[in-house]
């Protein structure tokens, strides 16, 4: 094989398909990144087993071939070589030259026959949303999936497609995220379990533009995303989803509207006294036309007021600071609505037409003088 193309487009490819690189595995040839221009293009593959990730990109194919290299030092070796044409070259023993300007490498490739390529997934009927959409929905919901594996479906997200809407849902066990986007089009329901992983590695690939679609397909076991010239492929989580909508109540004793700015940046200023590790809660007392933040720790304290127009009862409440920042934090809107039960209930912040929904449980607390 030999193969000839700029630094930026093989860098692009190769850090596009690194991502499905795992770091700890016991098969070696999934260390690597499978280069195969036997189809006339230069196609770049990487797979995990769990996540897979093939791009095509634009150079000139000398010799057709195929080769599986080492994706850390492949990486390292063409980030670091001079902005200029590369070539790479293989021969029969899998012995790989990759040459640019006057640096040259050496390096022990392995055959591509041994390499796990993606699974084969038929493509009927695609769901379309713009690659902008899908990267926002994913920042938006990403930061409340569980981050450990004592339960499987927690760790990833709900895409649910109700005729013309999407809802992706997250939810930790203190927490739930939840974003509904209206589609160009309607669709048959589904209701798919998606790793955190893999869409938190999408979100990092996809341009982010408007006017990119998104072309997405799911199988019983795989859901697809193609995208560019890029393909992900991705296992579902198997199990059956949590009943999110008995979880959701529209009761509440307290509604607070307030700017969300003035409410960020006044929790952001608490958590200045919270040392790392620290499971301090913000209090928020709420009265007439004002909320009171509070936060005791070792290292002090804090308070601070900020205006706001309440419904209802006066409230006494604590929360996780980190648990509203992150919330706050995806929220566009300039203003937010927030509603309350009681101290033990959980927290609702969510607009008029419910297009997002944040539900977080209060914590305990003890109140000090």
């Amino acid at each position: 094989m030999k193969i000839i193309c700029t630094k930026s487009n093989l860098l692009s490819g190769v850090q596009t398909v690194s991502k499905a690189v795992p770091s700890k595995t016991t098969m070696s040839i999934l260390e690597c990144i499978l280069v195969d221009t036997r189809n006339g293009e230069i196609k770049l593959t990487a797979n995990d087993m769990e996540l897979g990730i093939e791009t095509v990109i634009d150079g000139e194919i000398v010799e057709k071939g195929m080769i599986a290299l080492d994706a850390k030092i492949f990486l390292e070796i063409v980030r670091k070589l001079p902005d200029n044409d590369i070539t790479i070259e293989t021969n029969d023993s899998y012995k790989t030259t990759i040459t640019c300007e006057k640096a040259k490498f050496n390096i022990i490739g392995k055959s591509g026959e041994d390499f796990s390529f993606l699974p084969e997934i038929e493509k009927n009927d695609s769901v379309i949303v713009s690659q902008f959409t899908l990267r926002e929905v994913v920042r938006q919901t990403i930061f409340s999936i569980a981050d450990n594996d004592n339960n499987r479906l927690m760790t990833g997200e709900l895409f649910e497609i109700n005729n013309d809407t999407l809802k992706v849902v997250s939810l930790d066990g203190h927490r739930i995220s939840i974003r509904k986007i209206a589609l160009k089009n309607s669709y048959e329901n589904k209701k798919v379990v998606v790793p955190g992983k893999t869409l938190s590695e999408i979100s990092k690939i996809v341009s982010g533009d408007m006017d990119k679609d998104v072309s997405i397909y799911f199988t019983d076991r795989h859901i697809l995303f193609e995208f560019d010239r890029t393909i992900v492929v991705s296992r579902l989580i198997e199990g059956e989803y949590f009943n999110i909508d008995q979880m959701l109540s529209s009761d509440y004793e307290t509604k607070v509207k307030i700017n969300k700015k003035e409410l960020l940046d006044c929790i952001d200023r608490a958590t200045l006294l919270v040392k790392e590790g620290d499971k301090k809660p913000v209090i928020i007392n709420i009265t007439d036309g004002s909320m009171e933040l509070k936060m005791n720790s070792t290292v002090g304290s804090m308070d601070e007021e900020i205006d706001i127009d309440k419904e209802g009862k006066d409230l006494m409440i604590g929360f996780n600071p980190k648990f509203l920042i992150d919330s706050l934090r995806v929220i566009d809107d300039e203003e937010v609505d927030l509603y309350m039960v009681n101290p033990k209930a959980p927290c609702f912040i969510r607009n008029a037409e419910e297009s997002y929904i944040y539900v977080i449980l209060p914590v305990n607390f003890t109140t000090v003088s």
